[in-house]
């Protein structure tokens, strides 16, 4: 498509959107009086409208049935996690079976590496990529710790070549397959938290197999973003949040996936927890850990229901809108901000901004992170005062993330103006 830095222009597209009645559905922050461009949803999600008397419904029902509810609330307390997996299978790629909904990123993070990365003296090396998310560093950096081996060396981090700001997908396979059988685990964020670059994660799984390792992902910044097709990849495992693009609310529930292959072998070993019982006998209370044959069978507890009511709302409408239709939109609000973004820059011999997340369709979500060469807090501070969320990151990046639930590409060019007239290009 031919863009168009014009208001009309935006405005025709927003029209045309068949997603753009999903905007309507989710409250939209004021600031000085008027609806905020909310660019930071690669943070925290807006709040669904319907979020509210979702969790009301499970407070009615606490109040109504008191312990009961875990038989005879509207949705019912006990079996509440069950009705995740089909949704949520939808948006990551997987089976219904591979997936489940329980506690918080890093935790679950933690408990997938008690079951993948089962270091031996020869094999226990952890690839993973430069300024991956700092969670993930410090599970890492903890887990290896604990098995008894030195961060250094155990880690292995694959950075941006010299003057360059995204990973090439070469260097990833090439560094798996020089530390070849030393390799345990292969652990990338499916979308990189800095510079919004979708890593190729069906490569970096085959690689990771070809040397005997295992492949698992961290997609707090993936799920609900960009396309995942995680059980054709064969990815071993992911994790993910659900407060971001998910839009379930901060501090929100997380989700896994173990692949297929996995879920039934009781020999994998993991920290048990009655959640995770075999259903039909968990109320005998008997000793001897039996996993639920699913992923189900990595639960500890029972779940959190007010938090997996907000999820809840989220995933319906995602039900509603379509992954696929979500992505297409995603896809065409950021190539329009980069459009914009350009324009700012055009004709200048030294550019005011450089655009650090990848061109390339494959290798981009929602967001843009805007490496700012002149004033850059000064635009941050001012984008603000004007009504405009975005994120900054030290030492001078702007990370925007136009998602395709609530914005649209009115805010994108009312983005532009803005940065524009900052920096004196209007």
């Amino acid at each position: 498509m031919q863009f168009e830095n014009t208001l009309d222009f935006a405005k025709n597209l927003d029209e045309k959107d068949s997603l753009k009645h999903f905007r309507d559905r989710f409250y939209i922050p004021i600031i000085n009086g008027r609806e905020a461009v909310y660019f930071t949803g690669n943070s925290l999600g807006l709040q669904p409208k319907s979020t509210q008397d979702y969790v009301l419904n499970e407070l009615e029902d606490w109040a109504n049935f008191g312990v009961e509810g875990h038989f005879h609330a509207r949705k019912p307390w006990m079996p509440y996690h069950e009705i995740f997996p089909t949704q949520i299978a939808n948006i990551v790629g997987a089976l219904p079976e591979e997936v489940v909904v329980m506690n918080q990123l890093t935790v679950n993070l933690h408990l997938l590496m008690v079951s993948f990365y089962r270091p031996t003296q020869q094999r226990y090396k952890i690839i993973c990529e430069a300024k991956a998310f700092p969670s993930d560093q410090y599970a890492m950096e903890s887990q290896v710790k604990y098995h008894g081996f030195n961060y250094d060396d155990a880690v292995i981090e694959v950075a941006p070549r010299q003057g360059e700001h995204t990973i090439r997908t070469e260097d990833i396979l090439s560094t798996i397959q020089q530390h070849g059988d030393t390799v345990a685990l292969v652990l990338f964020g499916g979308v990189n938290y800095y510079t919004g670059q979708f890593f190729d994660l069906e490569k970096i799984t085959a690689a990771a197999h070809a040397v005997g390792a295992y492949a698992g992902f961290d997609l707090a910044h993936a799920a609900g973003n960009v396309k995942l097709q995680l059980h054709n990849w064969n990815a071993d495992f992911a994790c993910w949040c659900s407060y971001k693009y998910l839009n379930s609310g901060p501090g929100g529930v997380s989700g896994i996936y173990i692949h297929q292959k996995h879920i039934t072998d009781k020999t994998i070993p993991r920290f048990a927890g009655w959640w995770g019982y075999t259903k039909d006998t968990r109320f005998k209370m008997e000793r001897g850990f039996e996993p639920i044959p699913t992923a189900e069978g990595w639960q500890l507890s029972n779940a959190p229901i007010l938090s997996m009511a907000a999820h809840k709302a989220s995933l319906d409408i995602f039900e509603e809108a379509g992954m696929d239709a979500l992505a297409a939109k995603g896809k065409m609000l950021n190539d329009y901000l980069f459009f914009i973004l350009d324009e700012i820059n055009a004709g200048l011999e030294e550019k005011l901004i450089e655009i650090i997340t990848p061109r390339n369709a494959h290798e981009k979500g929602c967001q843009a992170s805007m490496l700012m060469l002149k004033k850059g807090k000064e635009v941050f501070d001012t984008l603000k005062q004007q009504g405009v969320l975005a994120d900054w990151r030290e030492p001078n990046v702007i990370r925007v993330a136009p998602v395709p639930l609530y914005n649209t590409f009115t805010d994108v060019f009312a983005f532009g103006q803005i940065v524009k007239a900052i920096l004196g290009r209007d």
